[in-house]
């Protein structure tokens, strides 16, 4: 049976990924002072980190159309559908959508869409997980079972060099935008099990909230043996140095560093780090 493992483009691939056949990814849009941003191959992060800064107006997406997630089902047996957490944008209803109409239009074909109730890097160990499973030969049903088992124990965490997109588009509550940007306060924050963003803590400086987070993960016994994705916004330096934290802190079986596409780079913004394991 042959598959396929279409992902949205907050799905941060690594170059790896990016050359296997099997891995198919559908574009959203972002519209940033006036400029409008396809996120694919195209994408330019400077020119959109640089619209970003210059505008008082959060950044708008737009996810892709049913057609567009119909068109990237044609040609498998097994398609999987990974999308970043339906409590952050309409890309799984989307993803639904075509898959409603995939049944009707050719029935024979297996669907089964994620929601990853995380994004980025949490979409990265989704994906990989599918692959890894379905090459091994497992059945459909079966392999859906175990990836939704494997979504909801996956743990995604991240800290923010800036707050503003978070600030401008509503996401920190008006105290918390008031205290953390008069301190220079620094988030460290996770997403819950149904995929909406929640505070974990807080620290002075990034360096002390990666530091923290990196603890919280050591003390988690469930990270033994599981792979970790680290996502970097713009800053390649820092998530070497929580590589290496998580190489002397924890007992990863793997470490894969990938770089943010234009829909991470909206939520994560400049100097971003989001993991997930």
């Amino acid at each position: 049976m042959s598959f396929k493992i279409v992902v949205d483009s907050c799905c941060d691939l690594t170059p790896q990924m990016r050359k296997e056949p099997c891995f198919v990814k559908v574009p959203l849009t972002i519209r940033s002072n006036g400029s409008t941003f396809i996120d694919d191959d195209t994408f330019d992060q400077t020119d959109l980190i640089w619209s970003m800064k210059q505008s008082e107006d959060a950044p708008s997406t737009s996810c892709p159309s049913p057609q567009a997630y119909l068109d990237a089902y044609q040609g498998a047996d097994d398609v999987y559908v990974v999308t970043l957490s339906a409590l952050l944008s309409g890309s799984h209803n989307s993803a639904e959508q075509a898959r409603l109409l995939m049944e009707e239009s050719n029935p024979d074909v297996n669907v089964h869409v994620f929601n990853s109730c995380s994004a980025a890097a949490g979409e990265v160990l989704v994906a990989l997980a599918i692959q890894r499973l379905a090459q091994a030969g497992m059945p459909f049903k079966r392999l859906v079972t175990e990836i939704e088992q494997f979504i909801y124990q996956m743990q995604t965490l991240f800290v923010l060099e800036s707050l503003e997109n978070l600030r401008k588009n509503g996401r920190l509550t008006k105290l918390q935008a008031v205290i953390t940007g008069a301190l220079k306060i620094k988030l460290f924050m996770g997403a819950t099990p149904e995929g909406e963003i929640c505070k974990l803590g807080q620290a002075l400086t990034v360096k002390q909230a990666l530091s923290k987070m990196m603890d919280r993960i050591a003390a988690d016994a469930a990270h033994v043996g599981r792979t970790l994705a680290i996502c970097h916004c713009n800053c390649l330096e820092r998530a070497f140095q929580v590589k290496a934290m998580a190489e002397a802190k924890c007992r990863f079986a793997h470490i894969l560093v990938t770089e943010a596409g234009g829909i991470t780079t909206v939520y994560a913004n400049d100097g971003g780090i989001v993991v997930a394991y």
